[in-house]
């Protein structure tokens, strides 16, 4: 069946590749890959494929990189290579002349549950805020972006600790499976698309999912301790949530919160506070406990257990986060 169904595939990132690999795996007939052009990546700017076309030129894949989505030479590309079904995940925003090509329509893969968390980042945000569930849904893509009408949707359980890098790798699997079945059911005309309207209209509670800035990964030990834990796991490992740490010399360190725990008990201490017991532990107080760090970066450093920072400053200890 899949050798019958001629798929275009549009990705950038590493959560595109487990689903590039369902449908290659299973033996479907992909004609084409899309994906941003090459770019220079870390300090040495040294020019990089994204994680799609490496996988793609591994498999021998035809790979297209239009610099615009909107030029006519791709699209007239695009279209003649006469394409079924287009499979977008992690791309950019589609305009109706690309979306529109393929005879029996363009999806999407959206690491939510629609119409809960459209936008940029609905891994991180979920965890943010707190959610016990999330999922993956698959959606026709239509004018608005993340507003299509829902095809399927799988859902699963966060667990307390657990953190944006954990929720994606696992999401990335989940969605690979339901872009296969997404795939299967397009082929054989057997989808019975929900509209996103109805459920917006009857849940009261919509989060939306935008793109995360610098200033707001920054921790404030004013909050409760749930809500700095869940920022701190939201945003871990990347771009992580950051603090400053004054020393007693008065000199200041920026570091990066990557893991925690949390512990919600009374105290007399000013929020920021931080209060280290032995070389294990270092606990930050907040307005109804502590976080208690136990994965910290600190700035031109590598990511290390607290115990290891620790034993690194033995002769200047911290007094307070700001």
């Amino acid at each position: 069946m899949y050798k019958d169904v001629r798929v275009i595939y549009m990705g950038t990132p590493d959560f595109a590749v487990e689903p590039l690999k369902a449908l290659f795996d299973a033996g479907c007939n992909i004609i084409g890959v899309v994906t941003v052009p090459d770019k220079p990546v870390g300090r040495g700017q040294k020019i990089q494929p994204s994680p799609v076309k490496q996988y793609a030129q591994e498999n021998g894949l035809k790979i297209m990189q239009p610099e615009k989505l909107k030029n006519p030479e791709f699209i007239d590309e695009l279209a003649s290579l006469k394409p079924d079904i287009a499979v977008v995940v992690a791309f950019r925003m589609l305009p109706e002349s690309v979306w529109s090509i393929p005879k029996l329509g363009t999806f999407n893969l959206h690491a939510s549950l629609l119409p809960q968390y459209r936008g940029a980042a609905p891994i991180n945000w979920a965890i943010i805020n707190g959610e016990k569930r999330t999922g993956v849904t698959t959606f026709l893509i239509d004018k608005e972006i993340d507003t299509g009408n829902i095809i399927f949707s799988e859902s699963v359980s966060i667990s307390d600790n657990e953190t944006a890098g954990e929720l994606h790798d696992k999401l990335m699997v989940i969605g690979a499976s339901l872009v296969l079945k997404t795939v299967k059911a397009l082929a054989e005309n057997t989808i019975q698309p929900i509209s996103q309207d109805k459920l917006y209209l009857a849940n009261s509670s919509i989060k939306s999912a935008p793109k995360i800035f610098r200033d707001s990964c920054r921790i404030d030990w004013s909050k409760p301790v749930p809500e700095v834990h869940n920022l701190i796991r939201g945003l871990s490992p990347y771009p992580a949530a950051w603090t400053e740490i004054i020393f007693d010399d008065r000199s200041t360190i920026q570091a990066k919160i990557l893991k925690s725990n949390l512990i919600e008990k009374n105290h007399n201490f000013e929020t920021g506070t931080i209060i280290i017991e032995g070389k294990n532990l270092l606990n930050i107080a907040c307005s109804n406990g502590f976080i208690s760090v136990t994965e910290i970066q600190l700035a031109g450093k590598k990511p290390m257990k607290t115990s290891d920072m620790l034993n690194g400053f033995r002769n200047i200890i911290p007094l307070k986060m700001l």
